[in-house]
């Protein structure tokens, strides 16, 4: 065992006086050690019962025979920290995560690992930080809340409140219209009920293999839950107990692999997932060592229909229904009677991909739908290239709300905040592209989520009507024609900080482009003249991260090439 090297042989006698220390006796030391990779929060709703699944999962692993540590990573609520310079924390969290996690394992030479992420940054960085220890590990999420509901009985969730912000903003609702959005749209623990980024990284882990089925889908805080806790526990104790060579199967590189984070994306494409998993899936794929670049997603997405639409593309469904329709396991199923879809490969729970889907079916068909009856036959996200974005930009398709292709007059603002002030001002008309840069990676730094400026957008009635490109991001419950991680980002030369309002801004998402129409010479005499704004900061981390931080093409992750 890993672990050996902490705990056998005669100069190891110090070592074991300090884990004796810890409650452990002498028939421990012939154990498996465990590590119980927590992120409870008490701040983050997804995660402040996590603490009582750690319980649950240690009883279990002990049950097992096997000896579990628990530790902590932190966790950042991106929809606590919105809207205010907190955001400008939640990405770099990530980086902070993935960090603890290899820290940790490797200090103290743990045999394998259950991580217990739910929400935001924490799953990717969990995952980051998981393939650079490489042991078994199996992941097993908090799981999703439960959808909430207005005073009339429609369903809601976190996506209404910030768009009624907007309706309240126009005098569409009232006070006591909002108020009662706000006390019931997230009625339970869990990760926010739609197909935001954490469900969204949620799903695709079962996609990847690194977690059970069902992980996505079943909703926290209930019996269901419980037991796929559970089953995770016993699972990663009955690795961790096997022989060397069949336990190396299941280090986590041999599965979570290129084949993994393809079929990641296709599963992505199949169910409008945030734009988000694409920051994250490229930060993951560089971890593990896959041949994955930003341009072939869309090479996937045209491979891939659209057949399971969940808020905040359809208000009406959320992860609770594809639960009860079958699943995640049921949509790859579906996906996979193309034959040219999904590649096999192995997960945690030792059947191959196809192997555990081979059974699933569809128990809805008004919630996840069939290849002959899809949203969309290409998946629900896009990568734009052109002048504006020679690197690409990213657009989740599956959240617009009026044409594909757009052309409109360019109204600039150089943080989020401004761009903020500026459409409560009513400074931004139908026909205008609304540009907000200097957010990306280096340029916030931290790369802030935008889902309060489109909100407001859609609140106020211009869903339809405008676009909106940014070098920063969007939230998963973003709608319309949001297109985020332009790059190069304003902060490094790249084009978006070069345009000017009344600039006009083309973009076609089923040819993949986003370009200004400005002459060659015009493009040069700008750039000539252009001096990239850098902000103030006093914050010691984020300047660390700004001199580190890659763009959003190469997924925002940290040079480590440095010397």
């Amino acid at each position: 065992m890993r672990s050996d090297e902490v705990k056998k042989g005669y100069n190891r006698a110090p070592h074991r006086s300090l884990l004796r220390a810890t409650g452990l006796k002498d028939e421990d030391f012939d154990k498996p050690f465990i590590g119980v990779a927590n992120s409870f929060i008490e701040i983050i709703p997804g995660h402040f019962f996590l603490d009582k699944v750690s319980d649950i999962i240690k009883d279990e692993i002990r049950k097992a025979g096997c000896v579990p540590f628990e530790f902590n990573t932190i966790g950042v609520d991106d929809g606590i920290a919105m809207g205010h310079d907190g955001m400008l924390f939640s990405l770099p969290s990530r980086e902070i995560i993935a960090n603890s996690i290899e820290t940790v394992m490797n200090a103290h030479k743990l045999d394998a690992m259950i991580a217990i992420p739910n929400c935001d940054k924490i799953v990717p960085g969990m995952i980051m930080g998981a393939l650079r220890v490489d042991v078994p590990t199996v992941f097993v999420s908090g799981g999703p809340m439960a959808k909430g509901y207005a005073k009339d009985g429609e369903p809601i969730d976190l996506a209404t409140v910030f768009e009624g912000v907007g309706k309240f903003e126009t005098g569409e609702i009232t006070a006591d219209d909002l108020t009662d959005l706000e006390c019931n749209a997230c009625p339970s623990g869990g990760s926010c009920s739609g197909m935001f980024t954490a469900n969204s990284m949620n799903t695709l882990m079962e996609a990847m293999g690194i977690a059970l089925p069902g992980n996505g889908t079943i909703l926290a805080l209930t019996k269901e839950r419980e037991e796929l806790y559970r089953k995770a526990a016993r699972r990663i104790c009955e690795i961790a107990k096997m022989d060397a060579k069949n336990k190396a199967k299941f280090n986590i590189t041999n599965i979570l692999n290129e084949n993994a984070v393809r079929n990641a994306f296709a599963v992505d494409m199949a169910m409008g997932g945030s734009s988000n998993t694409v920051l994250h899936m490229l930060a993951i794929a560089k971890e593990a060592n896959a041949n994955f670049e930003l341009k072939d997603i869309n090479t996937i997405s045209k491979k891939v229909s659209h057949i399971a639409k969940i808020s905040p593309s359809l208000t009406t469904v959320h992860m609770q229904d594809i639960d009860k329709a079958g699943g995640v396991s049921a949509v790859m199923h579906e996906m996979d009677k193309r034959g040219d879809i999904l590649l096999d490969n192995p997960t945690i729970t030792g059947e191959s991909i196809k192997e555990r889907i081979a059974n699933a079916t569809i128990k809805d068909l008004n919630i996840i739908h069939t290849l002959e009856n899809p949203y969309s036959k290409v998946g629900g996200l896009a990568i734009l290239y052109g002048n504006l974005a020679t690197q690409g930009a990213v657009i989740k398709t599956a959240g617009i709300i009026g044409d594909r292709s757009f052309t409109g007059t360019a109204v600039c603002f150089d943080s989020q905040d401004e761009a903020i002030a500026g459409i409560i001002d009513g400074k931004v008309q139908a026909g205008n592209v609304v540009v907000i840069r200097y957010e990306g990676p280096k340029g916030g730094p931290g790369m802030q989520e935008m889902l309060a400026p489109t909100s407001l957008i859609m609140g106020m009635g211009l869903g339809d009507k405008v676009a909106l490109i940014t070098d920063g991001r969007f939230s998963g419950a973003t709608r319309g024609a949001s297109i985020g991680h332009v790059s190069p980002e304003a902060a490094e030369g790249g084009m978006i900080g070069l345009l000017k309002d009344g600039d006009e801004i083309h973009l076609d998402v089923d040819k993949y482009i986003l370009e200004v129409k400005l002459s060659d010479d015009e493009i040069a005499k700008r750039k000539a003249e252009f001096k990239p704004y850098k902000k103030e900061l006093k914050s010691s981390w984020l300047k660390q991260y700004r001199s580190l931080v890659t763009n959003a093409s190469h997924g925002a992750v940290l040079r480590t090439d440095l010397f």
